[in-house]
């Protein structure tokens, strides 16, 4: 097979106009703190437990198309031995993998940040797909202040993320591709719109400069939001704001863009994401998700770190995953939040 029918493959079986993505590729830093919330040891053990619960909900293929994993994930298996990624697909759940290494300052521009992991990334994507992983995912932040993102903040990140995707690519790997504006700061729905679409513009120059096949990738960006220390904004509001830069920036040759929750709550994440499909009239792409804590957060409250409590964990999986593939649709209905099912 070809690497551009093998890529084409991935994305037919990812992108559909129902389900979405279920990211569960926290860090060992980052999911000790979700684990710490519900007193419960972040050991091996209690995250291959975790991880394998979510991956075995059953009917989760119904909703989800595909998961991001943690490359610990990759290489762990259920408590039939079965390895996680060969439990995703049984399900026609495709499996993934986070493959930048973190960030840190970037220098020269005070406030801005940079992603570090592009030396060995194309060794580390071979070991990955042997592994079972399709598709990849990189992730570059800007954080909103009164100079930054900067304009060297955006080149810098944009060119970051087009080596990623060229890497992917040339693996026969689809790249998702997440340049994330974050909710941290005071700033309103406006000042979110006018940087999310400078990010957008400048992302999307540097995928064209590294001749990245648009057809064959993902976008995961942020929804226009007010910043977590202003004013919520309604979910008609931030459902207009985000199309209408999103029509501005994204070519219509990618196949579908799919938001990340960013410290929305899981019904905050829901609802805006129904609004914005009830609002988008002709748009030229699929409008769906690639949430991590607004899908998990529900089940993980459910477990409690608890083998006895891994049915309602994954019912409370299942139905949060539901009620967002309704949002897809813009069937949504906040009262659907109070039934059982």
């Amino acid at each position: 097979m070809s690497i551009t029918n093998e890529l084409q493959k991935t994305i037919t079986g990812m992108v559909d106009e129902k389900r979405g993505i279920l990211a569960a590729d926290e860090s060992s830093p980052t999911i000790k703190k979700r684990f710490d919330a519900i007193d419960t040891e972040a050991t091996e053990a209690n995250r291959r437990a975790y991880r394998s619960l979510l991956l075995t909900t059953p009917g989760l293929g119904e909703y989800i198309s595909g998961v991001i994993l943690f490359e610990e994930t990759l290489a762990q298996s259920d408590d039939s031995r079965t390895p996680l990624p060969e439990v995703a697909w049984s399900q026609k759940i495709i499996p993934g993998v986070k493959v930048d290494k973190g960030k840190g300052p970037l220098p020269g521009a005070p406030g801005d940040l940079i992603t570090y992991g592009l030396d060995g990334l194309a060794e580390r994507l071979q070991g990955y797909k042997q592994q079972g992983a399709r598709f990849a995912k990189w992730r570059e932040v800007y954080p909103i202040g009164r100079h930054n993102p900067t304009r060297m903040g955006w080149h810098a990140n944009a060119e970051m993320l087009a080596r990623y995707a060229a890497v992917c690519q040339e693996l026969g790997v689809v790249p998702i591709v997440e340049p994330e504006i974050l909710m941290d700061g005071d700033h309103d729905i406006e000042r979110c719109a006018d940087v999310t679409e400078a990010v957008l513009h400048s992302v999307f120059h540097a995928l064209h400069l590294h001749g990245i096949s648009l057809e064959l990738m993902i976008l995961k960006p942020n929804m226009v939001l007010p910043g977590q220390a202003c004013r919520t904004a309604p979910p008609e509001e931030v459902a207009e704001a985000t199309l209408r830069i999103l029509k501005r920036t994204v070519p219509a040759a990618v196949p579908s863009i799919n938001f990340l929750s960013g410290g929305q709550g899981a019904d905050e994440a829901t609802a805006n994401l129904d609004a914005i499909n009830r609002m988008k009239t002709n748009a030229p792409w699929q409008l769906s998700i690639s949430y991590g804590r607004a899908l998990q957060q529900p089940a993980l409250h459910a477990w409690q770190g608890k083998p006895e409590n891994r049915e309602a964990a994954q019912h409370a999986l299942l139905k949060r995953a539901r009620l967002n593939s309704l949002a897809r649709l813009g069937e949504y209905e906040p009262s659907m939040e109070k039934e059982g099912g």
